[in-house]
């Protein structure tokens, strides 16, 4: 599909303002929720310079009755044809060493996941009804397997994974599509919180690129790197003592946000 009505969540910065860019053309209708004034201000104003028409709302996505009354508000005036849950942020071992802890892995789960399910629950019954439309779920390849240093991220984003493979399953028989994409490495300010090694890093360009072609083909998964996918799903056929000892390859530490 080349979705022409799209709403992206985390589109301040990073991967969700480099997917509103590569989408903005005369013709399309942007919707951009972010936190970020300054910045959401600079994706939207490259977008309607690009030829989009734009709309966007400082909005938390873990507020889900707020977030659910401005979506539905611009979906009355342009329905949606896609719906890209992007937001997310991570937590994990500290530098010292110490565990993320209770409120940090908290607050991953609820931005990553149930903040995805606050953007595409409400809008779902519109896509049914209009029996059209696609739903692209940012996840991760940390969805694969469980990494020693940020449980809660590979929880949130195993979460998401399973959701959307299960919506796909469901919606595909009635004209809604779903694309759960699973992207490893690439240059962001969340990346860069990372101490540790990147393999196989993409900018953020190529893989907003890689989505957006994965989209256009109404591809059902989007993973990439693919070698990096496929090594961390072989890795949960191995005897768990084996998976983890190779699993502790993937080391690193998060820094303060």
């Amino acid at each position: 599909m080349i979705p022409k009505n799209i709403i992206i969540t985390g589109a301040s910065r990073g991967l969700g303002a480099a997917l509103a860019r590569a989408w903005a053309a005369p013709g399309t209708h942007l919707a951009l929720i972010g936190r970020d004034p300054a910045a959401l201000a600079q994706t939207e104003a490259a977008c309607r310079a690009a030829g989009a028409q734009t709309r966007s709302a400082l909005l938390d996505v873990r507020d889900a009755d707020a977030l659910a009354r401005q979506i539905l508000a611009w979906d009355d005036t342009t329905p949606f044809d896609l719906l890209v849950a992007n937001a997310g942020i991570t937590s994990g071992t500290r530098p010292d060493g110490g565990l993320e802890g209770h409120a940090a892995a908290s607050r991953v789960l609820a931005v990553n996941l149930q903040g995805a399910l606050n953007l595409v629950e409400p809008l779902l019954p519109r896509l049914l009804a209009r029996r059209h439309g696609r739903v692209a779920l940012v996840c991760s390849v940390a969805a694969f397997r469980g990494l020693p240093d940020s449980p809660a991220y590979c929880a949130a984003k195993a979460g998401l994974w399973a959701y959307g493979e299960s919506l796909r399953a469901l919606l595909g028989p009635q004209g809604v599509g779903v694309t759960t994409i699973a992207p490893g490495f690439f240059t962001s300010a969340m990346s860069d919180r990372f101490t540790g090694n990147h393999p196989l890093k993409l900018g953020t360009e190529a893989a907003a690129r890689r989505i957006t072609q994965a989209i256009a083909r109404d591809a059902g998964r989007c993973i990439f790197p693919r070698r990096m996918g496929l090594a961390l799903r072989l890795l949960d056929l191995l005897p768990a003592a084996l998976a983890d000892r190779a699993t502790r390859r993937f080391r690193f530490k998060i820094q303060p946000d």
